[in-house]
């Protein structure tokens, strides 16, 4: 791969990318992220967790206050865009976040996935109401990820073959079609995503995430989206067409930039993403190499 040429904003995931789990300590990427806020390069993490599993909710005081102005956070699958105006704790900037009546219609949407999983396919699965947008739908409940929450190796073969073995002919594809018919039913239009053990039906995703977050660098910093690399670990087809979760990073406004995955999977990724392997260290390097 030819060296990277310098970026003027960097946007990642974060479990996986940068940390190898949500409990792992911070601190291996914390010192390169420093030293490129330093320069006043804006990072901006993409995750589709809640600010209280990036570095247990205190990514704060890792940074000084000047440096926390260049760090910004978006997060819930589109849910929230956080930035440090104060140099102390973040503060929601822009969100998307329904109304208690619009949230219990994505609960019945996606109890109704539930029951029709159960009832056509006799396929079981777990759902995590809790999020604030979105539910996770637990496709695979005997698999546990333990704290390494991000996709693991040959989960989509497994998952493929559980749907086959329902009778689930269409694969991904099938589920994320149940998923809008059933949206489309009660008048919604969610956003279906799916990392192959989560199906997750939301009101937003990465991508809004992501559209916000450039658009208030160009806006304030006069960045434009061919000024920025995006990295992730999530990249990969989970089926014909369907690709992992850091794809929606890939939008009609990004789609300038330059995109690269740091996972050593093997399989089919979206045109324009560079594979480089090599998990978190490769993104580490990334990181001190641009701080040179």
């Amino acid at each position: 791969m030819k060296p990277f040429k310098q970026y003027k904003a960097i946007f990642f995931d974060w479990d996986g990318t940068a940390v190898l789990s949500r409990k792992a300590a911070p601190d291996p990427v914390i010192a390169p992220m420093k030293a490129l806020l330093k320069k006043n390069i804006p990072l901006v993490i993409i995750s589709g967790t809640t600010y209280d599993n990036i570095a247990g909710g205190k990514l704060e005081n890792y940074f000084s206050a000047d440096e926390l102005q260049n760090l910004f956070l978006g997060l819930g699958r589109g849910a929230f865009n956080y930035r440090y105006d104060d140099g102390g704790a973040p503060v929601i900037w822009e969100e998307v976040i329904p109304n208690k009546d619009a949230l219990l219609k994505i609960h019945r949407v996606c109890f109704e996935i539930h029951q029709t999983l159960l009832k056509e396919y006799d396929i079981r699965t777990d759902i995590v109401f809790s999020r604030p947008n979105y539910c996770k739908i637990d496709l695979m409940v005997d698999n546990d990820r333990g704290d390494r929450l991000f996709l693991q190796g040959g989960e989509i073969e497994t998952l493929k073959r559980l749907l086959k073995v329902h009778g689930v002919g269409g694969g991904l594809r099938e589920l994320i079609k149940i998923s809008d018919t059933i949206s489309e039913a009660h008048g919604l239009k969610l956003s279906a995503t799916c990392d192959a053990k989560f199906l997750e039906v939301g009101l937003s995703d990465k991508s809004d995430n992501v559209d916000a977050t450039l658009a208030m660098l160009e806006r304030e910093r006069g960045i434009k989206p061919e000024d920025c690399s995006f990295w992730g670990d999530e990249y990969i087809g989970v089926d014909e067409g369907l690709f992992g979760s850091d794809s929606f990073m890939i939008t009609e406004k990004s789609k300038r930039g330059d995109f690269f995955d740091v996972s050593d999977t093997t399989g089919e990724r979206p045109p324009g993403v560079a594979r480089v392997g090599n998990g978190i260290e490769a993104f580490h390097d990334f990181l001190r190499g641009q701080a040179h």
